[in-house]
């Protein structure tokens, strides 16, 4: 059994919420519902199946900013693999998260299920421990929208690896819906739109365990596969933010890419990026005039999404479509977490620019190192 740390004031204020969820909502009567969902995730389009692999980390020099104790990350690394031939599939989420999330989904995104969905029944295309194909790759890090956890940016990862590249999914603990930790199950601080300051502790600590990941790379198992000289990093939404600070940041990466990620929290020092980004859109955000303001004059390739929502650049473009179908969200939810239109096109449209982009960007290693303010 998963043993949890000694909770704080907040998450014991925030555990009767979820507790009552999980009440009302758990997987019990996902299961018992009529009609139950059958979810599945499209395959990568890659000459190349996937491996996957799990770590945790910790950061004994910083403390977490939700929850007691130093700051622990987990983080799941896909790759081309030699051979998946003995190798399971993974779940999407494990077990335990998804018994968490089957509770959490309503509250994260109104509108999802509260019952008849399967969470835990969701494979991905990344063989457990498969062993890796010989050579250096370039490496993608890839941060999520704000309350998601890092398993839904599973498509469009096993696509980049499916294509020649590793990628690691990083999970942020307090921000995501929930992560399981060596040291037990943390869930999300976060109802609703966070206010200022917390998303300014959220995209703080994103770049820190952005800056984590990248220190600790090198000592991984799978180190021998990864080159890096040549890094990259995306995002999507909060993560975006993240991920185009953390390009601003810090001279290891080459080229990001920000999936609608609001860019006002430190106008001073995406202003002063000079390396390549490319930043996606879509035409659905109810917040695209605050996007487009924090956007103006940064010099980046822009793409707009049309009739798409926000969450179309997460895995539930493919989950949502499905839950409508199965008469478990209406056209409303759909519309307004990941648009009206053709999801399945809207996400080919996304694959291929994001892996041309790092394709044309991560030829080379990263320019040297300049000069730069450091972000307060």
């Amino acid at each position: 059994m998963t043993q949890h740390p000694a909770p704080s004031r907040r998450t014991v204020a925030k555990g009767a919420l979820l507790g009552a969820a999980a009440v009302l909502f758990g997987p019990s009567a996902a299961r018992a519902a009529e009609g139950t969902a059958s979810l599945r995730l499209p395959g990568p389009t890659g000459p190349h199946r996937v491996g996957l692999r799990t770590f945790a980390l910790t950061d004994t020099s910083r403390s977490d900013p939700w929850e007691p104790g130093a700051r622990e990350v987990m983080i799941s690394v896909l790759y081309p693999a030699r051979t998946v031939r003995g190798f399971p599939r993974a779940p999407q989420l494990t077990p335990a998260e998804a018994r968490e999330f089957a509770g959490l989904a309503p509250l994260v995104h109104p509108g999802l299920p509260a019952a008849g969905v399967d969470w835990g029944a969701v494979l991905t295309h990344g063989h457990v421990d498969a062993p890796p194909l010989p050579g250096r790759r370039p490496v993608l890090l890839y941060t999520p929208g704000g309350g998601d956890s890092r398993a839904l940016g599973t498509t469009l990862a096993e696509d980049l690896a499916s294509h020649g590249r590793v990628v690691v999914l990083v999970d942020h603990p307090g921000d995501a819906s929930q992560v399981e930790l060596p040291s037990g199950m943390r869930t999300t601080v976060l109802r609703g739109e966070p206010d200022p300051e917390t998303f300014r502790t959220m995209i703080d600590t994103r770049v820190a365990d952005l800056r984590l990941v990248l220190d600790r790379l090198g000592d991984l198992p799978l180190a021998p596969v990864m080159d890096l000289r040549r890094i990259g990093v995306y995002g999507h939404s909060a993560g975006g933010t993240a991920a185009v600070h953390a390009l601003a940041g810090d001279d290891r990466i080459t080229a990001g890419v920000n999936l609608e990620g609001y860019l006002d929290l430190d106008p001073d020092l995406v202003a002063g990026l000079d390396r390549p980004l490319l930043m996606f859109r879509t035409d659905g955000f109810a917040s695209a005039a605050r996007l487009e303001r924090s956007w103006a004059g940064l010099p980046a390739r822009r793409v707009l999404l049309t009739d798409a929502g926000h969450w179309v650049f997460s895995d539930y473009a493919h989950l949502v479509p499905r839950l409508q179908a199965a008469g478990l969200v209406t056209a409303g939810t759909r519309a307004a977490l990941v648009g009206a239109g053709d999801t399945a096109a809207t996400t080919a449209l996304v694959r291929h620019g994001v892996r041309a982009f790092f394709d044309h960007r991560l030829r080379a290693p990263a320019p040297p190192a300049r000069a730069r303010r450091s972000p307060q």
